[in-house]
């Protein structure tokens, strides 16, 4: 796939496997990922959380089983945040999509095993269009995944944050009447797709962001200073990790528009 742009805030973060595990409860809070007990599995845990995505993604292939899961993650947050090709992009979530289904698979019981593959796809969608997408079937997938996820780990709050993107994102793009009756996107049920995340996770940076956006898309201009209000959380947040120093660099640029 080519060399990785390195992340822009090297040097951030230095956390150790002491450290990571010591804050594993907070780094974790979005993907209720369970500490690893292999220690390969953890030093790419260490290598993801200090912005070594590069470096992430292949210890966690080398380690293989829970390590496939940092893979992914580290593919689709470089992918998602730093990749300046969208052909390469694309390229890389549907790498994603397809190891990650492989995974799901193996380990049908693993939630971010189905979390990962719904998300490189949703981000797949958003590259291609999401109508588009949703000629292809792939919003169904999506959705499908999510539920799954949610069924398996009820605490999985980015799983709830990212199903409310997809009601959003569906209903913003083909109506509510089309949207409920051909996908089962729902604008209440977006909504309280993320205030539940948000509840999982009130620190959660991207929640904020995607909370802040899909109110504007549901709901209009009548929501903007509430939106306005959660741009200025998420953009005011001390990241834990080089994830979420990406992610308040998001909400920082949002308000700067």
């Amino acid at each position: 796939m080519g060399d990785w742009s390195a992340f822009p805030h090297a040097g951030a973060f230095h956390l150790d496997a002491a450290g990571v595990l010591q804050r594993w409860a907070r780094l974790h809070a979005g993907d209720a990922e369970p500490p690893p007990a292999d220690p390969a599995v953890l030093q790419a845990w260490v290598l993801f959380h200090n912005g070594d995505f590069e470096q992430a993604c292949a210890a966690g292939l080398a380690a293989g089983g829970a390590g496939v899961t940092v893979a992914n993650k580290a593919t689709a947050i470089y992918a998602n945040y730093l990749e300046p090709s969208e052909k390469q992009r694309l390229d890389l979530f549907r790498l994603v999509a397809t190891r990650a289904e492989q995974q799901a698979q193996a380990r049908p019981d693993d939630p971010n095993a189905w979390y990962w593959q719904a998300y490189a796809l949703g981000r797949y969608s958003q590259g291609i269009s999401i109508a588009k997408a949703l000629a292809q079937g792939l919003g169904n997938k999506v959705k499908e995944s999510l539920e799954k996820v949610i069924a398996l780990s009820p605490r999985h709050a980015d799983a709830h944050l990212a199903l409310g993107t997809f009601h959003a994102e569906v209903i913003d793009k083909v109506g509510a009447l089309i949207g409920s009756m051909t996908y089962g996107a729902k604008k209440e049920v977006g909504l309280r797709m993320f205030r539940r995340g948000l509840e999982l996770h009130p620190g959660s940076v991207i929640g904020m962001v995607e909370y802040a956006h899909a109110l504007l898309m549901l709901e209009g201009d009548g929501r903007m200073e509430e939106a306005n209000r959660l741009y200025e959380r998420a953009a005011a947040a001390e990241p834990q990790d080089a994830t979420e120093r990406l992610d308040v660099d998001v909400a920082q640029a949002a308000l700067a528009d």
